[in-house]
């Protein structure tokens, strides 16, 4: 169906170093190809335009690191990208100048998320990030005199060497700015990266507390008045991640740029991380090169329950009874973990600690599990 994709995610890799705990598609240095990137950019955008709806509800400029692409060239691709009621960008903290957040404003960005993850110089030390706490309140202000009244700001728990204490403090220093969305993830490390070699005994330990360590994150945010609104976000009154709302919803949604993910009409596609193939083929008017798959209408039901309990609102019934064993929601209902409201389902707060696990047993088996 064509115009139907309200939602654009565009990747902009370019980084100025490599985080040991990162597993995104990214590029360190090379800003003397920012250029040829931004144009084949909006060359897949001429492509796929046909299937985006106008005006879209949200842009998202993920990375990498956005904000280090170089300024004429992000100026240009915002110039460029469609209109859209929510733009947002992530920025790492030491590349927000004054000038940057005055470029962000006049492109027609309404909402940054800013990469803080600690407010501890010593676990910012840990997960290699060019960023002191001073640089994160500095780009903090610096985005509210360009004018911005929506920023997020990101943090990490379960870092190597971090205690309760650590966390506590890091939650006190992030509200105690009053930016309008908290994201609060759990460090994950890949197996078999540089940060896991390095820190592989302490992540052990560390991952026997990420159970404390949540219930300290929703106990202090949602003290602070944010609405614990996803498993991992909190937000001030109206002010949700609409962009990620979507993913949770089970829309549609475009990607553009190398490693990007795309979900349009039942099929997903993933473009290749190879810079050189996707510049190459965009240059010759091709779609880059990509990976297919078709989401059967079971494997799409499955992933809009999973998705779907993340939020504190329920999911329609109707749209996931086929995914959901009738039995295990008997039981997770008497043991006060989910719940059937205003004709859809929901984990209450009690299931919503416990999450995964709980989603995993509601979760029907599958046919094709079935006949092994």
């Amino acid at each position: 169906m064509r115009n139907r994709v309200r939602h654009l995610y565009v990747h902009l890799p370019f980084c100025a170093t490599r985080c040991g705990y990162c597993d995104f598609v990214t590029l360190v240095g090379r800003r003397e190809g920012h250029a040829a990137y931004v144009d084949g950019l909006l060359a897949e955008l001429r492509l796929e335009h046909t299937c985006l709806a106008d005006p879209l509800e949200t842009v998202f400029l993920g990375g990498g690191t956005p904000t280090f692409t170089s300024p004429a060239e992000l100026a240009r691709l915002l110039s460029a990208l469609p209109r859209a009621a929510e733009v947002t960008v992530e920025a790492n903290p030491e590349t927000v100048t004054p000038e940057l957040a005055a470029l962000l404003r006049l492109g027609g960005v309404t909402r940054v998320s800013l990469g803080a993850q600690s407010f501890r110089p010593e676990l910012l030390a840990v997960l290699e990030r060019q960023a002191g706490p001073d640089a994160v309140r500095a780009a903090f202000y610096h985005l509210r005199d360009a004018g911005f009244d929506n920023i997020s700001l990101d943090l990490i728990y379960g870092i190597p060497g971090q205690r309760p204490a650590d966390l506590g403090l890091d939650l006190a220093e992030a509200i105690a700015l009053g930016p309008e969305h908290l994201s609060c993830y759990e460090l994950e490390a890949k197996p078999g990266t540089r940060f896991t070699f390095a820190h592989g005994r302490e992540l052990a330990r560390q991952a026997d507390a990420m159970e404390g360590y949540f219930e300290l994150v929703v106990e202090t945010v949602v003290g602070a008045g944010y609405r614990w609104y996803e498993t991992a976000n909190f937000c001030r009154p109206g002010r949700q991640a609409r962009h990620n709302l979507g993913y949770w919803h089970g829309d549609d949604y475009l990607g553009l740029g190398i490693g990007a993910v795309s979900t349009v009409e039942s099929v997903r596609w993933r473009n290749r991380p190879s810079l050189a193939g996707y510049l190459g083929a965009v240059a010759a008017g091709m779609r880059p090169p990509r990976d297919e798959e078709l989401l059967e209408p079971e494997v799409a039901r499955r992933e809009r329950l999973m998705l779907g309990l993340r939020l504190d609102e329920p999911i329609p019934f109707a749209r996931v009874e086929a995914a959901v064993d009738e039995g295990a929601l008997g039981r997770m209902e008497q043991l006060g973990l989910a719940e059937l409201r205003d004709g859809g389902l929901a984990l209450t707060r009690r299931g919503r600690f416990l999450g995964g696990g709980v989603t995993a047993e509601l979760m029907a088996e599958s046919p094709a599990k079935s006949t092994i």
